[in-house]
Formats: structure tokens, C-alpha cells, sequence
């Protein structure tokens, strides 16, 4: 690994000097100017029992903290939000972390019940979404399987090989087993889509994940519903100096579909969201495991309604929105939740839905790839969005966001001004964003860099590229970005731009470090870097 030229190569992102980078860096001190708007609803972050029914809410009048901290003088190809909230420019010439042999998204750790990330026997292993190289980039979500990669533990990133040092193991199923538990065998397609893994003793791993089924006819048209099912697979790590293998993972156990009471079903709307299983034990309740996940409210599309509740201005509020001119909006499309269930025995394979814990009604449609990560005591529940998903007279990057409670179930508070923005790319929401396809020409070089991001121990998130570069001079991506860090203190969290080993706020490519070792023994010790 060249160390000189890719410091050279972070220091000029297309054209864009250091000395930008070091300007952001001094930026992310000062807090951000709130432009005339809504005051964000008021939260008390106060816990609730996990099977309680209260549902946080994420408002409108939350979501327009967004808009106020956005800069209207920013001018094309600048980005308008305030850099302590947003990803450091990632370099167009990245590498490929599976040397052009699959692309890869969505990807996350093996973890144990509290998140802490494992190597086993000194390999680090991660769990992919890859789809075929000779599939066009877009086209690879219903085509998506989950593969696996690993390398040796306990190297420095500087140290490693530029594409992050990982070995690519392979797929974890073998073909037509996740497909069996469908009913309807009619599919056109059958995939996989993200979840999460955890070990337990022995090496055993039980990995969450979306198995999902498309019927489509020749012309690619929807016959009824795809059925998207959170489901189960238990399997065996074998890992040693030469690298990693799985036995196992040849049955699949069907955990929970859309019930159409908490979570829209197909039924309800064609396309609904349902997916995402995150797994974790909660501290204030021993011995009981819960799940969260993305899900929508369940209404059916065309007659769903927000409340005054779903809006949350404050009383008098000049700035505040009527129910009804939300309703006429079109706004009502956008009616993304993070669901919460809890695991019914001990082999975690019977589960029972929960209310949701958040509701984003009239604000996004889509919260995916929730998890709570646990900090000073407080509960943060992290997820992504998309700027294409917010509701009509809403507007947001692409990234992370976040929500702070006292536990589980809470009167979440939105992290940073109370918008809950907490990681986005480069965006001028004075322009249209176009698509990573074909970007807008006014947006900055990073509007589509990043996403489906992952928030580690340490602060640390990992993510994927997407598109990279502006209208005219862009490079999809594939492979995962650069790790970067994020200070998380109460309600507010900010870039460290200090991070990485040339202080540009950009880690290692690729980097998902585990903090803690499995031996052969089944003993497990800080891992040692």
C-alpha cells in the first residue's frame, strides 16, 4: 500500500483542495444558524415498559429543523448543511473491497447481545448484500444474497491493504434454501436483504435477516405483492489462521410478517416496507430479547390520514402547518415506523410484535436498518433515510438519524436541534438531488457517496459508496467507504474530522474492526490492537 500517493488522493477530492477539508473541520466547532421555522416538538425522553403501547413520534416540526440549519446562500455544487453533521468528501477513486468479484451494500458485524463486534480465533468476519458484477448496479436489489467476508484481526487500518484487507468467503446459502419457506412458490425472484448476527457459545450463529419473494411477470411488471418475511437461519462459524467457513444455514425459520395493526402489509400497500432485523438484550430487562425493524404504519395508502400529533408544532407556533393542508399534500405516502418485537423462548425462533417505538407519519416513508446502541445509559436509536423518501414539504440529506430516550420504549428526543439529523452526505437543499443515477447537476460531489450506514462501537459507522463525483463525472460504487467517527454526548453528536490517519475524518476503506476475540475455547477477551 502506497501510503504517500493515497494521502495525496484524500487531500484533492475531485479537484477539491485540503484546505476545504481543514475549513469544514474548523466549521464543525461552531453550532449551526437556525433559519426562521417551526420550534421542534418538545420530548421528554422519558421510558416506557417495552410492552407498553406508547409510540415516539418524529414530526413535521421536527423534520423542519433540517431546512432551518440549511444555508439558503449556498450556491450550486455547495453543500448548504453544517459540517458537523455531515461525512467528509469520500475520494472517487476508491478501491474495490472484493476485488471486482461481487458488488456489495449493505453489510454488518457478528456481533453478541450488547453489539460488541468478534473476531473468531483472530479473524474478523462481516455479512454482505452482493449481487452479480454482471448485473447493472441498480438492477441488484432483487437479486441481492448475503455473502460473507474476513480478514485477520487486530491490524491498524493505516496497515492494511487500501481496500480494507478482506477476503471474500463466498455466499452463506446455498441456492433454493431461503426460498422454501414461501408459500406461494410461484416467485419470479427470490432475495435476500439485510439483517444482523449474533454468536453464542460454541460458534453457533444465528443470523436475522429479510427473506423476500417478488412475483413479476416477463416484463417486470408486479402480478400481487412482493412478501417480505423477517426470518432466521442458525449456522456454525469455523475460523482459524487460514480463514473462515460456515456450516449449517440450511433451514430457514420464518420469524414475523406485516400483521396490518401495527405494520402495513402488502394488502394495505403495495409498497410497504418491512425488513431490517436488528437483535439485542436490554439491560433494565434481563434474560429478554428484543428485535427492531423498518416497518410502515398500518393504513391502507390511499386513505391513510396524519394527526396534529404526527405534525407537533407547538401551540401558537406562526410557522405551523394545518392537519388539513398536510392531508391534501400528498405527505400522507410517507409513513415510515420502527417496529419492536420480543423473542418468546430462548432459541430466539418465536417472536411477538410490540407497538412500534417510532412513528414517522407525513415525514419519510422510509426508516431502514434501525438499531439502538447504547451510550452513558441513554438508548439511541439509530437509523437511515433517503433524501428521495421525505414527505412533500420536507427535506433531508441521505445518512443517519437519530433519537435519544431512557430506554426501549421512549419519548425519543431527535439528536442535533431536535431535527434528528446526525450523519449526511454533502447536500444542497437548495436544488433538486436527482438520483445516484443521474445526479443533479447543482448538488455537491458527495450528495450520493454514502449510505446504509451501520453505527459501531466507539462511535464508529461504516457505510457503502453509491455514487460518487457530480452531473457529467461520477463513478457508482459498490464497495464499502470509509469509516468514520462520530462524538455522541446526550442529544448531540458531531464529526470528529481528527479521525483517521491524515485527519480528514475519513478511517480506513472498509473498516469494521471488532473489539472482542472468540477463541477456540469459546472464551472471549478484549482483542488487542
Amino acid at each position: 500500500m502506497l501510503l504517500i500517493d493515497q494521502r495525496i488522493r484524500r487531500s484533492l477530492v475531485s479537484g477539491i483542495a485540503a484546505t476545504t477539508l481543514f475549513s469544514s473541520a474548523m466549521a464543525a466547532v461552531a453550532a449551526p444558524h437556525l433559519e426562521p421555522g417551526p420550534e421542534p416538538t418538545v420530548h421528554t425522553q422519558e421510558a416506557f415498559a417495552p410492552e407498553g403501547t406508547f409510540t415516539a413520534k418524529w414530526t413535521r416540526a421536527d423534520a423542519r429543523q433540517i431546512k432551518r440549519m440549511s444555508d439558503p446562500r449556498a450556491v450550486s455544487r455547495q453543500s448548504s448543511m453544517p459540517a458537523e453533521y455531515t461525512m467528509p468528501n469520500v475520494p472517487q477513486d476508491f478501491p474495490d473491497m472484493s476485488n471486482e468479484q461481487v458488488w456489495v451494500w449493505d453489510s454488518w458485524p457478528l456481533t453478541d447481545a450488547n453489539a460488541n463486534q468478534y473476531s473468531v480465533n483472530g479473524q474478523e468476519i462481516i455479512f454482505s448484500l452482493v449481487a452479480d458484477r454482471n448485473l447493472v448496479f441498480d438492477e441488484r436489489h432483487v437479486f441481492a444474497k448475503i455473502g460473507y467476508f474476513y480478514r485477520p484481526a487486530g491490524i491498524p487500518a493505516n496497515l492494511r491493504p487500501a481496500n480494507g484487507g478482506w477476503t471474500y468467503g463466498g455466499l452463506v446459502f446455498d441456492e433454493g434454501v431461503t426460498g422454501q419457506i414461501f408459500e406461494d412458490q410461484s416467485y419470479s425472484h427470490q432475495t435476500q436483504w439485510s439483517g444482523s448476527a449474533r454468536i453464542f457459545p460454541g460458534g453457533e450463529i444465528k443470523l436475522f435477516f429479510t427473506d423476500v419473494a417478488f412475483y413479476r411477470d416477463a416484463a417486470g411488471k408486479d402480478i400481487k405483492p412482493y412478501d417480505p418475511k423477517i426470518a432466521l437461519s442458525v449456522g456454525k462459524v469455523h475460523a482459524n489462521k487460514e480463514g473462515v467457513k460456515f456450516t449449517g444455514f440450511d433451514k430457514v425459520i420464518p420469524l414475523l410478517s406485516a400483521d396490518g395493526t401495527y405494520y402495513q402489509t402488502g394488502e394495505q400497500n403495495p409498497y410497504f416496507n418491512f425488513r431490517d432485523p436488528f437483535t439485542f438484550e436490554d439491560p433494565a430487562h434481563p434474560g429478554e430479547t428484543f428485535m427492531v425493524f423498518e416497518g410502515n404504519s398500518a393504513m391502507p395508502r390511499e386513505s391513510a390520514t396524519c394527526s396534529a400529533e404526527d405534525l407537533g408544532y407547538r401551540e401558537g407556533d406562526p410557522y405551523a402547518e394545518t392537519v388539513e393542508q398536510v392531508n391534501a399534500s400528498g405527505a400522507t405516502y410517507q409513513i415510515g415506523n420502527i417496529g419492536l418485537a420480543k423473542a418468546k423462548n430462548a432459541d430466539l425462533t418465536e417472536w411477538e410484535f410490540l407497538p412500534p417505538i417510532l412513528s414517522a407519519n407525513c415525514v419519510t416513508d422510509q426508516t431502514e436498518r434501525p438499531q439502538i446502541y447504547m451510550k452513558d445509559g441513554k438508548y439511541y436509536l439509530f437509523t437511515i433515510s433517503h433524501r428521495g423518501t421525505y414527505a412533500a414539504g420536507l427535506d433531508g440529506p441521505e445518512g443517519v438519524y437519530g433519537f435519544v430516550g431512557n430506554g426501549i420504549r421512549s419519548d425519543y428526543q431527535p439528536m442535533n436541534q431536535g431535527s434528528g439529523l446526525v450523519l449526511g452526505n454533502p447536500t444542497n437543499l437548495n436544488f433538486n438531488g436527482g438520483f445516484p443515477f443521474a445526479p443533479d447537476y447543482n448538488q455537491p460531489f458527495g450528495h450520493f457517496q454514502s449510505y446504509s450506514h451501520y453505527v459501531m462501537p466507539g462511535g464508529l459507522v461504516q457505510s457503502f459508496i453509491d455514487t460518487i463525483g457530480t452531473e457529467g463525472n461520477f463513478r457508482r460504487g459498490g464497495t464499502l467507504a470509509p469509516t468514520v467517527k462520530i462524538d455522541i454526548e446526550g442529544a448531540s453528536s458531531a464529526v470528529d474530522y481528527s479521525y483517521g490517519a491524515y485527519g480528514d475524518g475519513l478511517g480506513g476503506w472498509a473498516d469494521i474492526p471488532a473489539n472482542l476475540n472468540v477463541n477456540p475455547g469459546g472464551q472471549s477477551q478484549p482483542l488487542k490492537k
